[in-house]
């Protein structure tokens, strides 16, 4: 495959999962009000914009255009009742012990490491803005999936974003480990 082909196959991808995170109602500027209200406190001057293209950043990545087409297709199959009758019913319910659906999403959110993953949780737990709003929605529409999809989506940008500030903690390199355990548990 030539690098063209691949930059084609990669467009295509990134291009589904847009156009499907569309047609379900979600725009990124909904998520980007999500991604702003975790990062605000942290970052004097934070803007929507910001927030937005980072959350477009995270798209481009091939693990996040897997996870989003994968998860919506899942609900769009479901609303369609292609799966067993068990598995369905599990799905437009949104069963709260089924889970795959935040397994799924892991892959968007540890692309930034740890602070991804206690994002999606905080995010998961609160649901914020358009996350609640899906989740709320049961309806013919199955958003088992997208709901967590979004919220991976805020949760990963806001760590982009968090990855991208200069370091603020304060290393003192001129101690040894034993030095600063000690100086750490003092008292």
């Amino acid at each position: 495959m030539t690098k063209n082909e691949q930059f084609i196959k990669q467009s295509r991808l990134e291009d589904q999962a847009h156009y499907l995170l569309k047609e379900r109602g979600v725009k990124l500027e909904s998520i980007a009000e999500i991604v702003y209200d975790l990062q605000k406190d942290y970052i004097d001057d934070l803007t929507l914009d910001y927030c937005l293209e980072n959350i477009i950043a995270v798209m481009k990545k091939r693990e996040v255009q897997n996870a989003v087409i994968t998860g919506i297709e899942i609900d769009i199959a479901a609303e369609r009742q292609q799966f067993s009758p068990v598995l369905n019913d599990l799905l437009m319910r949104d069963e709260g012990l089924y889970g795959i659906d935040e397994v799924l999403v892991l892959s968007i959110v540890n692309v930034y490491g740890s602070i991804g993953l206690t994002n999606f949780g905080y995010v998961d737990k609160l649901k914020p803005g358009i996350i609640g709003e899906l989740n709320d929605s049961k309806d013919e529409h199955c958003n088992t999936f997208i709901d967590d999809i979004v919220g991976a989506l805020a949760a990963a940008a806001a760590s982009r974003i968090a990855h991208s500030q200069p370091q603020t903690d304060e290393v003192n390199f001129n101690t040894t480990p034993k030095e600063s355990y000690e100086d750490s548990h003092e008292n």
